[in-house]
């Protein structure tokens, strides 16, 4: 690769097409492509770009991505300009030429479940958690198994040990615990949003199963208000483990690790990233601006630069003492309250500024 750039990964939207209609989908897939999806030129395009960029990890989500028939050429264009290639997967391609494809290229291949069978079927559809274990049964026997996802509703709070026993079972380097932000059809479905207090108690929860665990696999949240947890529960070093270990910082403040591209080519700062009613948050396409020209224009945005200062920030979040560490997640303010700068309405936490009053 050339210099390594300012990104740890670009992850790309391969597709709009899926099989599945999981209920809190964040990009509402359907059976049908994403209008003007990159096509595999325009793919190739884009790892390029990200070559060039310097990133070392080229992520591939959808939608499913392996309903899109050049997914492996695009894999091997990766794979052959020194790219690391990981995928995520509902799993039920996983089985003949494809697993023979994953597991030739050395694609680091994640699998999204959310619980124990019954649970899992209630949000993903049924039988997908006996399609989704036989994949993380080869992935396991291929050695390409890399993480499972999981999506933290109010149907599976309370059940997410299953994933971590399975991740343990099966040897996955990692298990992802997605908070839920009303983006795609998570918008219409936001009942499924757990309560603060749900929060709370399932994020107390996680870093119970996070030391449970340690030295088997890496457990990792995108919420941001999990730093606040861990920072309650006086763990020691904990600045070690904010810095190096926690990845669910709101890619608005921390920008510099992750940028998603969709599967029209448009690049934005994170995947439940809703362009319709802000084009602000829009850092380009990647048809006609090239990583590196996006990346200079963040730099020169007021409104990317209105978040390195914290005293933006509106309500309680505005007031936290543990402003710094969190900030809340900002597309979900935005999806509840219309504005980016205030509170996110999933944390329980009232601020000491507040009590005193």
């Amino acid at each position: 690769m050339t210099d390594k750039g300012p990104l740890l990964m670009t992850s790309w939207r391969a597709t709009g097409a899926c099989n599945a209609r999981c209920i809190y989908c964040n990009v509402d897939a359907t059976g049908a492509k994403s209008p003007r999806e990159l096509t595999t030129k325009e793919a190739l395009h884009l790892v390029d770009e990200v070559h060039k960029f310097g990133v070392r990890w080229f992520g591939i989500k959808g939608g499913e991505p392996l309903t899109r028939p050049d997914i492996f050429e695009i894999v091997n264009y990766a794979k052959s300009k020194g790219l690391n290639v990981c995928l995520l997967t509902n799993g039920v391609f996983v089985d003949g030429a494809i697993y023979d494809n994953l597991v030739k290229n050395q694609v680091w291949t994640s699998v999204s479940i959310d619980g124990p069978e019954e649970i899992n079927d209630q949000l993903r559809g049924k039988g997908s958690y006996k399609k989704a274990l036989a994949a993380i049964e080869k992935l396991s026997k291929g050695k390409i198994l890399n993480g499972l996802a999981c999506a933290i509703t109010t149907i599976n709070y309370q059940h997410l040990d299953h994933v971590c026993e399975l991740a343990e079972k099966y040897h996955a380097n990692f298990v992802w615990f997605n908070h839920l932000v009303p983006s795609g059809r998570a918008k219409v479905t936001m009942d499924l949003a757990p309560s603060p207090e749900q929060y709370e108690w399932t994020l107390n929860h996680i870093w119970d199963l996070t030391t449970k665990y340690e030295g088997k696999f890496e457990i990792h949240v995108h919420c941001p208000h999990f730093a606040r947890v861990v920072k309650q529960r006086n763990i020691p070093n904990f600045d070690e483990w904010y810095e190096h270990k926690f990845h669910g910082k709101c890619t608005y403040f921390a920008f510099g690790g992750y940028v998603s591209v969709t599967e029209n080519g448009d690049l934005i700062p994170c995947f439940y990233t809703d362009l319709t009613p802000s084009e602000p948050m829009l850092l380009g396409n990647i048809r006609d601006k090239s990583l590196q020209e996006a990346w200079q224009d963040i730099r020169k945005s007021k409104f990317y630069s209105s978040f390195q200062d914290r005293n933006v920030l509106k309500g309680k979040c505005g007031v936290c003492e543990y402003r710094e560490i969190c900030g809340g997640c900002r597309n979900r303010a935005y999806a509840y309250t219309g504005d980016m700068y205030e509170s996110d309405p999933a944390c329980p936490y009232i601020p000491e500024s507040l009590r005193k009053k």
